[in-house]
C-alpha cells in the first residue's frame, strides 16, 4: 500500500479537539459549496446476532434503549448544526447494526426532531437498512408512515445453507416476505443486498440467488462478493471460498443476467432500474458532504468560507456514546491538501460513468488543469480515460480497480 492510500485508511487516528477543528484545515479556493449536496447519515449500532463476516460497528443487544438512543440523536445532531447553517439536507441513509429492530413511531418522533432542525428537502430520498427476520407484519408501514421512503433489505442469499454458513437470522422464506411486505407497505423503491463467491457455493446458485431477487421486483440490487475483512470471525477462521477463476466467471455470468433484466451497473457493485440509482452513495461517490449522528457514525463538511474540507467520527461504543452525546464529536480532522483530490478521484472513480471535472473542481477547488496530466500513463495503459468532461475507468480499468487505485496514488502530485 502506498503512503497516501496508507494515510486515508489511517486518517481517524489523530485526535483534535473542538478547540482547533474550526481553525485549521487544507486551505483550497473557489469550493462552490452551494454545488456540494448535504446529506445525512444515523447509524443504529445493535443487532440481534452479529454476523462472522461483518466489520461495522454493530453490537448484540436484547431490550434497545430508544427513548434514550432518540434523545441522544437528537442531542448529537443539535451539536453539528453550525457546520452546515441552512443547507439543504438532500438524503437519509439510515444504516447498523439493524435500523429496523427500532419502532415506527421511534422514527417518526426522529424525523420530527429532524425537520424541526434542518432544512429536509421535499423530495430527499430516505432510506433505511432492514433485515429479514428482524420486521414482524405491520413495521414496514410504520417506517413508511414516518417518511421513509426507500428500503435497503439485507438478503444475501435465498439458500438456507448458505445463509447459516454467513451466520444469518433469517431463512428464504422470510427473505421473500419482507420484499412482500415492503411492497404493501408502499414502498415503490427498495434495495436487495446479495452476496456471491460465499463457502461452498456454485456459480449455478450464485445465479439462481440474483434470479430469485429479480423475481421480487426490486428497484435496485447491490450484488457483491465476500470479503474478509481483519477483526472478524471469518477473518480468524476463513471460510474455503470458490477459486478466483470461479469468481470471475460468476461475476461475468452475474453482469450479463442483471443487464438482461433491465438492471444497469452504475457502480463497482451497484446495479437499478432506470431513475433508481442509490442518490445517497452517490453522493459519497462524487465527494459529497454527509453529517454524521449515532455511535461511531462518520461525516465529511466543506467550510467554504475558510477553504476547509474536514472528517469526523463519533464516539463508537454505544454505552459511551448515549453517556455524553453532546462530546459525541471525535477525531476532527482536516482532509490534507495532498490528500483531497486523491480522496475525490478514488470515490468517483467506482462509478461506471467515472466523474465530472466540472464536480471534481467544484468539491476540490483543484481545475483539472493543475493534476490531469499526471495520468498519462494509466491513460496509456488502456485504464483510463479523460473527455473534456469526464474521468472515468475503462472497462479494463474497472476490472482491476485497485490496481488502478495503487497507480493513481503514486501518478498524482503530492502537494496540490
Amino acid at each position: 500500500m502506498t503512503d497516501k492510500l496508507q494515510r486515508l485508511h489511517t486518517a481517524d487516528n489523530a485526535q483534535k479537539t473542538n478547540s482547533s477543528k474550526e481553525t485549521s484545515g487544507a486551505k483550497m479556493t473557489n469550493i462552490a459549496v452551494m454545488a456540494i449536496p448535504l446529506a445525512l447519515y444515523i447509524h443504529i449500532p445493535w443487532c440481534v446476532k452479529k454476523c462472522p463476516y461483518c466489520d461495522f460497528n454493530s453490537h448484540e443487544r436484547g431490550e434497545l434503549p430508544e427513548a434514550a438512543y432518540l434523545q441522544a440523536l437528537l442531542t448529537d445532531l443539535d451539536q453539528d448544526l453550525s457546520l452546515v447553517g441552512d443547507r439543504p439536507v438532500e438524503t437519509v441513509f439510515i444504516g447498523g447494526g439493524t435500523p429496523s429492530l427500532l419502532s415506527g413511531d421511534f422514527y417518526q418522533q426522529l424525523f420530527q426532531g429532524i425537520r424541526q432542525r434542518l432544512c429536509l428537502s421535499d423530495q430527499a430520498e430516505i432510506t433505511l437498512e432492514a433485515n429479514p427476520g428482524t420486521v414482524e407484519a405491520g413495521r414496514f408501514a410504520g417506517f413508511r408512515e414516518a417518511g421513509i421512503n426507500r428500503l435497503s433489505i439485507g438478503v444475501q442469499s435465498f439458500n438456507n445453507t448458505h445463509l447459516q454458513a454467513l451466520g444469518r437470522i433469517h431463512d428464504a422464506s422470510a427473505a421473500i416476505d419482507a420484499a412482500r411486505q415492503a411492497r404493501e407497505a408502499g414502498f415503490t423503491t427498495f434495495n436487495l443486498d446479495i452476496m456471491h463467491a460465499l463457502p461452498g457455493q456454485s456459480r449455478a446458485q450464485a445465479l439462481e440467488d440474483l434470479q430469485q431477487a429479480m423475481e421480487l421486483q426490486p428497484t435496485h440490487l447491490s450484488w457483491y462478493e465476500l470479503t474478509i475483512e481483519p477483526n472478524t470471525v471469518f477473518y480468524r477462521s476463513p471460510p474455503d471460498q470458490p477459486s478466483p477463476d470461479n469468481m470471475a466467471d460468476t461475476e461475468e455470468a452475474g453482469f450479463a443476467l442483471l443487464a438482461s433484466q433491465g438492471f444497469h451497473r452504475y457502480e463497482v457493485s451497484a446495479f437499478s432500474q432506470d431513475g433508481h440509482a442509490c442518490r445517497h452513495n452517490l453522493n459519497y461517490w462524487q465527494f459529497g458532504d454527509y453529517l454524521g449522528i449515532g455511535a461511531g457514525a462518520h461525516g465529511k463538511i466543506t467550510n467554504a468560507s475558510r477553504g476547509t474540507i474536514h472528517r469526523y467520527q463519533k464516539t463508537r461504543k454505544p454505552e459511551d456514546y448515549l453517556a455524553n452525546p453532546e462530546q459525541a464529536r471525535r477525531q476532527y480532522q482536516p482532509v490534507a491538501k495532498e490528500d483531497r483530490l486523491f480522496e475525490a478521484l478514488m470515490n468517483g472513480l467506482r462509478l461506471v460513468a467515472g466523474i465530472r471535472l466540472q464536480t471534481v473542481e467544484d468539491n476540490t477547488g483543484l481545475p483539472a488543469a493543475q493534476w490531469i496530466n499526471n495520468l498519462g500513463e494509466l491513460r496509456q495503459q488502456g485504464l483510463l480515460e479523460v473527455t473534456a468532461q469526464r474521468l472515468q475507468c475503462t472497462d479494463k480499468g474497472m476490472h482491476h480497480l485497485n490496481g488502478v487505485l495503487e497507480k493513481l496514488a503514486e501518478a498524482l502530485p503530492q502537494s496540490a
